[in-house]
């Protein structure tokens, strides 16, 4: 047994390049990922296999163990992995396994090192790490799920608040054109809260790697962005400020994607933000990219908090603060738009600046047309 966990430890590279070459050929999902990816956490899988090697004598040993520890944390990250990584499933997941167990095999048979024991402890251990790999990939996927359904159930109170809040006010004795603004509001908020409502349903519908739907059209992307800055300035008491001096801004965008994100940060702003202070808007222009952003005065976010403020699935169990995750219930999505984008997000925020959040956007990076964004989540780190 010793000498097995010797001869893994000896040609892991190699195990891992014969692994990754037959794998390329046979599981249709990873000819899309790199190499390094593709690999993700099963080197160390390999080397927990060695400890397990190194701790056991016979099969008595390895029959009475219930549960194999060290492989159960990497494959758990293996499967997790996957949920991110594009058109991979369940059945792809144990092929990978099932393609393992035969490179490993094949070594230790060339080498010597193969016995009745090693058999046996190599099916156990894999068919661990396989049944946790698979349950990790099956709960990421439903988490995306529910994330992505939530967040956009959460997004619909804004636009049927104000549609109600339209209808509330109409008062004929107000007069025709007060009416008539009250009208369109109502309708705009009633159109926009069932594009959303489509999102839900898309969003049931999510597989391995990906996210919400985009639309991307060749758009004046200031008319999405006053559209924000009116609507917010009829639902907030806050004083909205908009910065910029630019009048048309023209490339591939999906609008209603980022009406949707610019709408989530300013509501997060006026939420989280000191109370009545004002939400600044700003919009810079650059050749081949635009940059948005919302600040807010109020007390920061904290320091060690922010970095994970937008994955979409973090591993950590613990929960954060309610308010530092109400403020990351639409950030994920944010994120996902904008490297749908070929863009990213950033934040600073501190006791003297306030809060940012910036957001710059590729103006054509993209064709127009209908494209699932991906969506990226934490991982635990490699050892």
């Amino acid at each position: 047994m010793k000498r097995a966990a010797q001869i893994i430890r000896k040609f892991n590279d190699e195990i891992m390049d014969s692994w990754s070459k037959t794998v390329k050929k046979e599981v249709e999902a990873s000819r899309i990922s790199s190499n390094l990816a593709l690999r993700n956490q099963l080197p160390h899988v390999l080397e927990d296999i060695a400890e397990i090697m190194d701790r056991y004598e016979g099969f008595e040993e390895i029959k009475n163990e219930e549960r194999y520890e060290e492989i159960i944390s990497n494959s758990i990250d293996h499967g997790r992995h996957r949920a991110a990584s594009s058109k991979y499933t369940v059945e792809q997941i144990l092929h990978e396994y099932i393609i393992f167990h035969k490179t490993l095999t094949d070594f230790l048979r060339k080498n010597d090192a193969y016995t009745a024991e090693v058999g046996i402890l190599l099916k156990y251990t894999l068919e661990t790490a396989m049944l946790n790999s698979a349950g990790s990939f099956t709960k990421a996927l439903q988490e995306m799920r529910n994330k992505l359904v939530g967040t956009l159930a959460h997004d619909i109170r804004n636009p049927v608040s104000a549609a109600y809040l339209a209808i509330e006010m109409m008062d004929y004795s107000e007069g025709e054109e007060r009416l008539q603004r009250l009208q369109k509001l109502g309708l705009r908020s009633l159109k926009k809260s069932l594009e959303l409502m489509e999102g839900m349903l898309d969003a049931i519908t999510v597989k391995a790697g990906e996210g919400i739907t985009m639309n991307f059209e060749n758009v004046d992307l200031m008319r999405d962005v006053k559209w924000v800055y009116s609507e917010a300035s009829e639902i907030y008491t806050n004083d909205i400020h908009i910065e910029t001096d630019i009048q048309e801004l023209n490339g591939i965008f999906d609008g209603t994607a980022i009406r949707r994100i610019l709408e989530n940060l300013v509501s997060n702003a006026v939420k989280h933000g000191a109370k009545n202070s004002a939400i600044t808007i700003k919009v810079k222009e650059f050749p081949e990219k635009v940059s948005l952003s919302v600040h807010n005065f109020g007390n920061p976010i904290p320091q060690d908090k922010q970095e994970g403020i937008f994955d979409f699935l973090n591993s950590s169990k613990k929960e954060s603060a309610g308010k530092l995750k109400s403020w990351g219930m639409g950030l994920t999505l944010i994120k996902a738009v904008a490297e749908a984008h070929g863009g990213s997000v950033e934040l600073e925020s501190n006791e003297g600046k306030g809060t940012t959040f910036s957001i710059m956007l590729h103006k054509y990076k993209n064709k127009p047309g209908k494209v699932r964004s991906k969506l990226n989540f934490s991982e635990s780190p490699a050892e």
